[in-house]
């Protein structure tokens, strides 16, 4: 009796244990069952902004959580990458990012987080050109070769505006001045939008701006978009040349975003992000919304957002040791 006793004291006891057990085990499963706070390390206005913007909206409602856009600017992405690292890896805090995780580290010589270990890759998303453009009232460029051409006359006096540091936009300069053997200035700004605010205004000469900030500018007639960046002409601006096919044989820079999660974050939680970001980008109208602002989708699993980021550090590492470029 007494060991009968004994035995249904331990049954009970265990299955407390269980029960007690049993939230934390399956939590990555009933993820998410709050707000889920998406990090933009740059302000509104850019393509970062607003792709995370539209994703998070379509994601939002799949999994019946809003996602909560959060800009976090300043540092070339720094202070957002730094905030996000440091956040609890439980899948509610995310980042949108890109060629900043990759050159940041070579920029900047030392970071308060690291791009590699402090986090986890989930998707890379899209692949956004760039596209060089001039004050339509104001430059008489009227093609590449002017640029060229200005630049040469006048070395270090032609200027271009950026996003910031290390940012895609600035890489893009820091890639045409190499391969064209130009001296244009850099002007950084803390984002995309200050940038062609004082592109519009006058103040700078010309910018490699994404197209999706830009594309408005140049439909409105207030910018000239003279060529884009990447190997392929953009379905965005399909008038527009390449660089390559605009006098400037082999060059290819294309931006892309990704998604990356605080290291140590559920696998679990990652695949069921992952898998809602590949369907959002499926579905039409975020297809339409997307295409609308230049945006051309990718999608990827965890693992080649992982080998195409090491592969974009080595790239970018060696070019900005051969140009030289330090934080200004």
């Amino acid at each position: 009796m007494n060991k009968r006793h004994f035995c249904t004291r331990i049954a009970a006891g265990l299955g407390l244990l269980a029960a007690t057990l049993a939230p934390a085990q399956a939590q990555p499963t009933d993820w998410p069952n709050k707000p889920v706070r998406w990090v933009v390390p740059f302000p509104p206005g850019g393509a970062m902004d607003a792709i995370a913007r539209i994703l998070g909206e379509r994601v939002g409602k799949a999994l019946g959580q809003t996602f909560v856009i959060e800009n976090r600017p300043g540092a070339g992405g720094n202070i957002g990458a730094s905030s996000v690292a440091k956040s609890p890896a439980d899948g509610y805090t995310i980042m949108i990012t890109s060629i900043g995780m990759a050159t940041n580290l070579p920029l900047y010589g030392k970071l308060p987080y690291d791009p590699v270990k402090d986090f986890a890759p989930v998707s890379l998303l899209a692949v956004v050109p760039n596209v060089l453009v001039v004050n339509a009232a104001q430059s008489k460029a009227r093609s590449v070769q002017d640029v060229i051409a200005g630049a040469r006359q006048s070395p270090g006096k032609v200027t271009y505006a950026s996003a910031g540091n290390g940012t895609s936009i600035h890489l893009a300069g820091e890639v045409f001045t190499s391969m064209t053997q130009t001296d244009l200035l850099h002007v950084p700004y803390k984002g995309s939008g200050p940038a062609v605010a004082d592109l519009l205004g006058g103040q700078v000469d010309s910018m490699f701006d994404s197209v999706t900030s830009a594309k408005p500018h140049v439909v409105s007639g207030k910018l000239r978009a003279l060529a884009v960046t990447t190997a392929k002409r953009s379905r965005a601006l399909p008038d527009v040349p390449t660089l390559a096919e605009a006098g400037v044989p082999g060059y290819d820079v294309s931006p892309w975003f990704a998604v990356f999660a605080p290291a140590g974050t559920p696998r679990p939680v990652i695949d069921k992000l992952n898998a809602a970001l590949m369907d959002a980008m499926k579905q039409p109208d975020v297809v339409t919304r997307l295409d609308a602002i230049g945006v051309e989708p990718v999608g990827s699993t965890p693992e080649a957002l992982a080998a195409h980021l090491a592969s974009e550090s080595a790239r970018w590492t060696k070019l900005i040791a051969e140009r030289g470029i330090k934080m200004d």
